[in-house]
């Protein structure tokens, strides 16, 4: 189930232009997300929520090239859901990010006190500077964008940080509200390591 309370239209039901993309991600994932069909009760919507979606997160679709990686980018959306207390998109896009990351348990310590992370002085001035617009973004300053200077992001990076904790703010409060939960196929997601082939002992 979707969510608690708004119902979820059935796929053949939705406009063909977003059926297509919503196929296509089903293609890929061999699932489809609840937040694509949730979303797609209000077409109009749909289409501004993804486009803004795909502009911030897959920056080359739209001609532009960031300075963040998919993993930044995933565990920007990752830590700052979990300060939202968002748990559709804490489980979802932390499996996203473990899979970017290579890194299984990843996901889980962002969530909880990125601090104590297993991720690099970049990455923890990244997340210092995402937390900082997610939680008091009025008192962002000069002395916030020197931090992210010492570690080599620019303005642009700086407006990636924030406008990618600014999109998921919407998306984080969207999915609480309706009651959304998590795909079931989230939550094992590039936790154990592909099992490699057995070498033929023969």
């Amino acid at each position: 189930m979707t969510t608690s309370r708004y119902p979820v239209p059935e796929l053949n039901d939705v406009p063909e232009d977003i059926r297509a993309k919503i196929l296509e991600v089903q293609d890929k994932a061999g699932f489809v997300p609840n937040v694509f069909l949730a979303f797609a009760r209000r077409p109009a919507e749909w289409r501004a929520f993804f486009a803004y979606h795909d502009a911030l997160m897959l920056p080359e679709s739209v001609g532009r090239k960031s300075g963040l990686t998919k993993g930044d980018r995933e565990m920007i959306v990752t830590t700052t859901s979990a300060a939202n207390n968002c748990l559709y998109c804490v489980v979802a896009h932390g499996a996203i990010l473990r899979i970017y990351e290579k890194k299984p348990l990843l996901a889980d310590q962002v969530a909880i006190n990125y601090r104590k992370a297993d991720i690099s002085p970049r990455q923890r001035a990244m997340l210092d500077f995402a937390m900082k617009v997610c939680q008091h973004s009025d008192e962002i300053d000069d002395a916030d964008f020197a931090a992210l200077d010492a570690q080599g992001f620019n303005d642009e990076d700086a407006w990636d940080i924030a406008a990618i904790t600014a999109f998921f703010g919407l998306s984080n409060r969207m999915a609480s509200f309706s009651g959304m939960m998590p795909n079931p196929e989230f939550y094992l997601m590039g936790r154990v390591p592909k099992s490699k082939p057995a070498l033929n002992q023969g």
